[in-house]
C-alpha cells in the first residue's frame, strides 16, 4: 500500500512538473507570436523572450492569487483585458530587451487572447 502512495506521488511531481513547462513553453510561444503581429512590440531575444514568460506568468499567478481575477483577455471579460494589457505593459519594467507601447499592449492584449484561445497554457496533463 505504501509502495503504490510512492508511486501516485512521484507521478503527481511529475505531472506538476510538465505542467509548469507546458505552462511555460506556451506562455513563450504565445507571447512571440503577439510580438511578431503587434506593431510596438518587441523583444530583442530568445531570452529576453524567455525571462518575460517567466515574469508574465509570475504576475499573472500573483494576481490571480491575491485578487482572484483571471489577467486574459478572455478569462474576465473587460476587466481580464484590461489586466492583460496592463501585464503586458508592466512587463518591459523587469525584462531587458522587451519594449512595448500602451496602444501596443491593448493591440497585444488582444492579439494574445486570440492565440491563447487556441494555445492554452493552463491544460491539464
Amino acid at each position: 500500500m505504501d509502495n503504490e502512495k510512492s508511486n501516485v506521488q512521484s507521478s503527481g511531481g511529475t505531472s506538476t512538473l510538465g505542467q509548469i513547462i507546458w505552462r511555460f513553453v506556451a506562455a513563450a510561444i504565445v507571447l512571440a507570436i503577439t510580438a511578431f503581429f503587434t506593431p510596438g512590440f518587441t523583444i530583442n531575444n530568445i531570452w529576453a523572450l524567455a525571462l518575460a514568460a517567466v515574469v508574465l506568468t509570475v504576475i499573472d499567478y500573483l494576481i490571480v492569487r491575491f485578487t482572484g481575477l483571471q489577467a486574459s483577455p478572455f478569462g474576465k471579460g473587460f476587466v481580464g483585458f484590461a489586466l492583460s494589457a496592463v501585464v503586458l505593459y508592466v512587463t518591459q519594467f523587469f525584462v531587458a530587451g522587451y519594449s512595448i507601447s500602451w496602444i501596443a499592449a491593448i493591440i497585444g492584449a488582444l492579439v494574445y487572447g486570440v492565440i491563447d484561445y487556441f494555445i492554452p497554457g493552463d491544460n491539464q496533463l
